[in-house]
C-alpha cells in the first residue's frame, strides 16, 4: 500500500563522479518487498523523482541515485537534516519465491542498486546467488564491495574492460549457472538478457512516470496480458508476459 510521509535525510554521500547514495529516516512500513520505488517531492520542481529502493529496515530507506538534470542536482546539494516529502511503497517489486537455488541477480550502471535489496533477501533465504554489475568502465563501479559482503558471487563486467570481464552483463550471464535471473537495467540491457537467459526472469523497466501510483497512465506499456502501467502493476514484468 502506497504511504505519503516526510523522511529525514541522514547521509547523502558522493560514490561515484555522478552517483550518490542518500540515507532518509522515517516510516517506511510500507515497502514490502525489494525491486520497489519511492517517489521524492523537490521543492522547485513539478513532478517527483520516482527512484529505486537501495536497502531499508524499520527506519531507513537507502537510495542511490544518478545526477543526470535539474532535480537530481538539486538532490546532490541535499543536507543531512533535510525534509523530504516521499511516497512510498510503490510498484510490485520482485518475487524472491522464485528463485530457485541458484538465482542470477542482473544489474547495469543504476539498475545496480535495487538489485542489491533483492540479493539480500534471496541470501536470507539461503540461496547461492551470482551477482552480475555492468558498467562502462571501471570509474563507474560502485556497491561491488556490498554484494561480496552478504555472500553472493559477483561478476562484474566493464565495457571497456577496465576491470572485470570486458563486455556486458550478458558476456558473464553466458559464464553464470543459474535457475533464474532478476535483472534491471537499460531496455537494450534487458532484452539482451532476455534473449541470453536460458531460464525465466524478471525483468525491472525504468520509464519516465508522471504521477508514480497508477492514475495518469503515462508509462503503460503493453504485454501480453495486455497493457500494464510500469509504475503500479511493474516495474517488474515475468519474462514470458514481455512484448519487445
Amino acid at each position: 500500500m502506497t504511504k505519503q510521509g516526510f523522511f529525514t535525510v541522514v547521509e547523502n554521500i558522493q560514490l561515484t563522479e555522478n552517483v550518490y547514495k542518500m540515507i532518509l529516516a522515517g516510516d517506511t512500513s510500507a515497502i514490502t518487498a525489494p525491486g520497489q520505488f519511492i517517489n521524492i517531492k523537490l521543492d522547485g520542481f513539478y513532478l517527483r523523482r520516482p527512484i529505486s529502493v537501495c536497502d531499508w529496515n524499520s527506519e531507513t530507506v537507502t537510495i542511490i541515485y544518478k545526477v543526470v538534470g535539474k532535480g537530481t542536482e538539486y538532490m546532490a546539494t541535499l543536507q543531512n537534516g533535510a525534509k523530504l516529502d516521499v511516497l512510498s511503497g510503490l510498484g510490485n517489486g520482485f518475487d524472491a519465491s522464485l528463485s530457485g537455488e541458484h538465482p542470477a541477480v542482473i544489474g547495469g550502471g543504476v539498475g545496480v542498486p535495487p538489485m542489491f535489496g533483492l540479493a539480500k533477501a534471496l541470501r536470507a533465504q539461503g540461496k547461492e546467488v551470482t551477482a552480475i554489475l555492468g558498467f562502462n568502465t571501471s570509474k563507474e563501479i560502485f556497491l561491488e564491495d556490498a554484494f561480496k559482503e552478504i555472500g553472493c558471487k559477483v561478476l562484474v563486467t566493464t565495457v571497456d574492460g577496465s576491470y572485470g570481464i570486458k563486455g556486458f552483463v550478458t558476456d558473464a550471464l553466458k559464464t553464470a549457472d543459474c535457475t533464474f535471473t532478476y535483472s534491471c537495467g537499460p531496455e537494450p540491457m534487458l532484452k539482451a538478457v532476455y534473449n541470453t537467459a536460458s531460464v525465466s526472469g524478471q525483468y525491472s523497466f525504468e520509464e519516465r512516470m508522471g504521477c508514480g501510483f497508477g492514475a495518469c497512465m503515462g508509462c503503460s506499456c503493453k504485454t501480453k496480458y495486455g497493457n500494464k502501467r510500469i509504475c503500479k502493476d511493474g516495474p517488474v514484468l515475468v519474462k514470458e508476459e514481455i512484448i519487445w
